[in-house]
């Protein structure tokens, strides 16, 4: 059997991965952090904030509310109140159909 290394996967990711993540400024992310309630980063002795997997995902979602659906703030706030686990879902759904689209491209590439 050949040797396979591990791929490393990074815990936390700094403020500005994640903004090189969603192609946006540091300043929006940090603006959702003031406004919304589930995104809530662990921060460093020395201020920096620290995103985990979860966090990305909940600015993820905050960030197709508003950006992608059109919602305002106020409107996003009342919607993740109401139907979070809804919203979660149907995000979590289309990641993995992007996931499987993305296997499928690199497969018929390899054809």
């Amino acid at each position: 059997m050949p040797y396979k290394e591990k791929e490393i996967e990074k815990i936390f990711f700094s403020i500005g991965e994640v903004a090189t993540l969603f192609n946006v400024n540091p300043s929006l992310i940090r603006f959702y952090e003031k406004e919304f309630d589930i995104l809530r980063p662990a921060k460093t002795s020395t201020g920096n904030r620290q995103f985990t997997k979860t966090d990305i995902r909940n600015f993820e979602l905050i960030f197709h509310l508003v950006r992608e659906k059109g919602f305002t703030i106020d409107g996003a706030k009342n919607y993740l109140k109401t139907n979070n686990q809804s919203e979660r879902k149907k995000l979590m759904l289309r990641e993995s159909l992007l996931d499987l689209k993305k296997f499928l491209q690199e497969l018929s590439s390899k054809i």
